[in-house]
């Protein structure tokens, strides 16, 4: 039996999340509410520090708890960033969008799994973002699987 590839290895490892998410800032940059967010643009170093930080989330090395902090520093990020449910949405709508412009496996399951912690990641990150919000101040790095659906097999 053949052991069931992380969705980071399904996805295309390291290459294809970088291809997408840089897709999805690009999409972010031109979105100005959204690029309020971020200053205007997106860096190169916060584009491959999200990169690894989605990739150890997949299932990838764990190169963002080893080299950037973990969660505590992705916390960080989003605190007193007050996220609106609108620009939540918008948010992930340009992750899917972007996963299209990057050509990432369209298989429903690879989808599902991704846009998932999508949907996850960023209604903790709107909760986290708001003053004096509650936070759970220590919590590993979630690692993200294939949910209820296994990888897509033809």
């Amino acid at each position: 039996m053949t052991e069931t590839p992380t969705v980071h290895d399904w996805g295309g490892g390291r290459p294809a999340f970088r291809r997408w998410l840089d897709a999805f800032y690009d999409l972010v940059e031109d979105d100005p509410e959204l690029a309020r967010l971020f200053g205007g643009t997106v860096s190169a170093e916060h584009r491959d520090h999200v990169t690894t930080w989605w990739c150890e989330v997949m299932g990838g090395p764990a190169d963002y708890t080893a080299h950037h902090g973990g969660y505590e520093h992705m916390l960080a990020h989003h605190r007193g960033l007050a996220i609106t449910p609108e620009l939540r949405l918008r948010f992930v709508t340009l992750l899917s969008k972007a996963a299209d412009l990057a050509e990432l496996p369209a298989d429903p399951e690879f989808r599902a799994a991704l846009m998932g912690y999508a949907e996850w990641g960023t209604r903790l990150a709107q909760q986290n973002s708001q003053p004096g919000a509650a936070v759970v101040e220590h919590a590993p790095v979630p690692c993200w699987g294939w949910g209820v659906a296994p990888p897509y097999q033809p």
